[in-house]
């Protein structure tokens, strides 16, 4: 356990030390609450789906969250590129510990950018229906970032460089985002896309995310929450099983 909280000190620091970094990441979803929420809020107001900023600020939360756990999995790959991986496993503990540290020091990473995200959200216009819902919103959060975070290690434990990065997002983590309805209501959409959004890991974080601050749920709490937890417990275990095959 004392290797564990090591290595996920490491994150943090490693996080906390690059303040360009964490200013940052803040662009992109600052720029899709003004641009979406103000500027297609007018149309989705008279469409009768209500206040538009209130609808998105969970999938933008949930966008800043996907995208910080997965940089923070894909972070193996500098390491091994610049031997800072090496000098990890060379070290006299196993590799499940320093998977399992690594993902819940990314998590953590994930969920205070999630946290700022949200905190940003309420200067634009953004309301939390119930703070009671509070802990419910941190814990989906919270799922939402161990199974991004442990989805890229796996990614980054099979990559050996950074080519195939590009590939990654474009055919994996921006389809998962676009498609989990976190821009969009999933109640009437084409039966298609309804069934791709059905099993897209992230519509149910997204789904969990908006009801806890609107009280509101599209798939409900208990399958969001099932399927959230079978989704992370999968992941992390073939993110487990893929870094301790990394050759160095």
């Amino acid at each position: 356990m004392k290797s564990i909280y090591i290595i996920w000190l490491r994150q943090l620091k490693r996080y906390f030390r690059s303040r360009s970094r964490i200013v940052g990441s803040l662009g992109q979803p600052i720029l899709f609450l003004v641009a979406l929420g103000f500027g297609l809020g007018p149309i989705f107001a008279k469409a009768g789906q209500g206040n538009y900023l209130e609808f998105i600020a969970p999938g933008i939360i949930s966008m800043s969250i996907l995208f910080t756990a997965v940089f923070s999995g894909i972070e193996i790959i500098w390491d091994r590129q610049f031997g800072f991986l090496k000098e990890m496993l060379v070290a006299p503990i196993s590799r499940w510990q320093i998977m399992i540290g690594r993902t819940i020091g990314g998590a953590t990473v994930a969920v205070f950018q999630g946290i700022i995200v949200l905190i940003l959200s309420l200067f634009f216009g953004f309301k939390i229906e119930t703070f009671t819902l509070v802990p419910q919103m941190v814990l989906f959060m919270i799922l939402i970032a161990l199974l991004f975070t442990a989805l890229g290690t796996a990614i980054a434990s099979i990559l050996e460089d950074m080519q195939g990065f590009q590939l990654i997002m474009n055919f994996l983590i921006m389809p998962l985002f676009f498609l989990s309805g976190a821009l969009f209501p999933l109640s009437g959409v084409p039966g298609a896309l309804n069934v791709i959004a059905s099993i897209d890991p992230l519509s149910y974080g997204v789904d969990g995310l908006r009801g806890a601050i609107t009280n509101s749920f599209h798939f409900g709490l208990p399958a969001d929450l099932l399927v959230l937890s079978i989704a992370t417990a999968v992941l992390i275990g073939i993110g487990s099983y893929l870094f301790s095959k990394i050759q160095i």
